[in-house]
């Protein structure tokens, strides 16, 4: 298995492109057993992977996409990009998916043994980094026979994830004027690039104006040249637009709109708006998230060895002043706040208004301790597409300590620490805890009734509503023969 998540760190495919890392991770499972088919939802990299019949069903997702310009050498403390320009996984999903995997390969062993019924079914789920692959999966129907989804996602805690997260919008917006000479014949020019700065100073006095929660981040992906004696003719920028609520995204997505219209008219501009992709805030299940809990409480927590420790705290030493130890490097906000909006009651073990730092100076770079379990505890700063599979799925959460305490997720030291001891170690611990909650859910099928009706109170199943249009298509080629990787 460790071999494997390092083989798909070597392989770095960026979203909707992971053909490779896909191949691999399908192949081992169908060494092991299982019934593999690709192409699900339509994404020729997704794709499934079944052990047993019948109900229930219990869904393991995996990811496999890395993040463009992010390559780093492996096991450095310092910055070296492997291959200039190259992509990198960022965010650990290299051990995201192939823990997953060993999680439904012990559980496929486990059912063996104990003569359990039902099905373990494994879902390759690509382009979660800016394509959101599991939302046009939720959308096309590939989790309608679930009963329940378990994930994980490698960090630098232990612990059970109870929160929502924050819904978002991706689009892209192209702006279309007329190139001239910048002195000779300025005034014939139309420039593309002056209306895509006139937007971006329009969005950023509209930040003032919108939730407090709301963020909105931009790239400029096309400038429109390389000369400044060119009336640039095309320029393009992409938003990202977050909130903790899909109905506030729409809102603000409808002014950012209104804002390139005004740019465009500006400047003599056309504007092409292209919605890519969204994702829905995530409803945590407190009744799936116990069981979790009670697993990873009677599995421990990764230790790691002094070598392993001192690696880490090299890498905290790189970690610019602002990032170093304490400040936080995650997505997490524990507010307890936005519990409330999706019809949640409040926590039981309310959080702590300003938490203490993770870590300091004198305590382990790798923590070994397990977080207690506070359930609904606020909303995750950033966003992921599993929240979608929670509208329509009861789903549940965990976090084990892969990386150095506070390390920046899209960073560098994340990509140089991928292929680490302590990576591995707390990629196979998150499998146990994965397998564990998963047998416990087949032995007992009432708790998934229950975890079905909490869903449902709190207004996921029939209350879903995909947040991408259906006209919109995944950025992908066609999936060429049945069920065949292309």
């Amino acid at each position: 298995m460790t071999e494997l998540s390092d083989r798909l760190w070597e392989l770095a495919e960026t979203k909707f492109e992971e053909f490779e890392s896909a191949g691999l991770l399908a192949e081992r499972l169908e060494q092991e057993g299982f019934t593999v088919a690709f192409g699900t939802g339509g994404l020729p990299t997704a794709f499934t992977a079944s052990y047993g019949s019948g109900r229930p069903v219990i869904a393991i997702l995996g990811e496999y996409d890395a993040l463009p310009g992010m390559s780093q050498i492996a096991g450095a403390a310092f910055r070296e990009p492997l291959k200039p320009g190259g992509s990198g996984h960022g965010c650990g999903h290299h051990l995201l998916g192939t823990g997953s995997l060993a999680a439904a390969v012990a559980l496929k062993e486990y059912m063996a043994e104990a003569g359990l019924p039902g099905t373990i079914r494994y879902y390759g789920c690509p382009a979660e980094e800016g394509g959101s692959g599991k939302t046009f999966l939720v959308r096309e129907g590939a989790f309608a026979d679930v009963n329940a989804a378990l994930t994980w996602h490698p960090g630098y805690g232990n612990a059970v994830v109870s929160q929502t997260s924050s819904a978002n919008y991706q689009v892209r917006y192209r702006f279309q004027g007329r190139s001239s000479h910048a002195a000779a014949s300025p005034h014939t020019g139309r420039s593309a690039l002056d209306a895509v700065e006139l937007m971006n100073v329009g969005a950023n006095y509209l930040r003032e104006h919108v939730p407090r929660e709301a963020q909105f981040h931009y790239a400029v992906t096309d400038t429109g040249g390389f000369s400044p004696n060119v009336v640039q003719a095309a320029a393009e920028v992409v938003y990202l637009i977050r909130a903790p609520e899909v109905r506030q995204v729409e809102e603000i997505y409808a002014r950012i709109n209104d804002i390139a219209k005004g740019a465009a008219l500006m400047t003599g501009t056309k504007v092409q708006i292209g919605f890519e992709k969204a994702c829905s805030n995530l409803i945590p299940n407190v009744t799936v998230e116990r069981i979790m809990q009670r697993c990873f409480e009677a599995l421990g927590v990764p230790a790691f060895t002094e070598e392993e420790q001192r690696y880490a705290r090299a890498i905290l030493e790189a970690l610019r002043p602002e990032a170093k130890p304490g400040t936080d490097g995650g997505l997490q906000v524990d507010s307890g706040q936005e519990a409330a909006q999706i019809g949640d009651p409040r926590p039981e073990a309310g959080p702590e208004t300003n938490p203490e730092p993770k870590y300091a100076p004198d305590q382990a770079a790798l923590p070994e301790t397990l977080d207690p379990y506070r359930p609904l505890t606020g909303r995750m700063l950033g966003s992921t597409d599993v929240a979608d599979v929670s509208w329509v799925v009861p789903t549940a959460q965990l976090e084990t300590v892969c990386f150095a305490a506070d390390t920046p997720f899209h960073s560098w030291q994340m990509v140089a620490q991928g292929k680490a001891a302590a990576a591995h170690k707390g990629m196979l611990h998150a499998a146990k805890v994965l397998a564990a909650t998963a047998a416990e859910l087949l032995k007992d099928p009432s708790v998934l009734e229950e975890a079905k009706r909490e869903l449902r109170s709190r207004g996921g199943l029939e209350g879903y509503a995909c947040p991408i249009p259906a006209h919109i298509l995944p950025p992908v080629k066609a999936c060429r023969g049945n069920g065949q990787l292309p």
